[in-house]
């Protein structure tokens, strides 16, 4: 997480959620939903399931990133590749994360820029 001027943004709330592998969201339960803070140099991680899809979208996850006393930007993040970006009318290629894949796992990257 970075502030317009390249400085780590430190204590950033990000509150993630996705559907599961089989494009179910969980509105009972909440499974893979969860939130976190950056730490002081801004990074953080999430370990999750790769989003499967449901009509009318492609993979995606929700993302909610608030700096410490500044305004709540509600996003999603999006995935290199996939077929239903195209047809997805809220896709925005800006917004696709840098992924590397392995045979057991993906690896993915995506720098916020926050006006702190």
């Amino acid at each position: 997480m970075l502030s317009t001027g390249c400085k780590p943004v430190a204590r950033a709330l990000l509150d993630f959620w996705q559907c599961d592998a089989q494009g179910l969201y969980d509105n009972q339960g909440f499974r893979l939903r969860g939130h976190q803070f950056t730490d002081a140099s801004g990074r953080f991680a999430l370990e999750t399931v790769v989003p499967g899809l449901y009509p009318g979208r492609t993979r995606h996850i929700h993302v909610k990133v608030q700096a410490p006393g500044r305004p709540v930007l509600t996003s999603q993040l999006y995935f290199p590749g996939e077929p239903a970006n195209a047809s997805d009318r809220i896709f925005d290629r800006r917004l696709t994360m840098a992924v590397q894949k392995s045979n057991t796992l993906w690896q993915a990257r995506f720098d916020f820029v926050l006006q702190v």
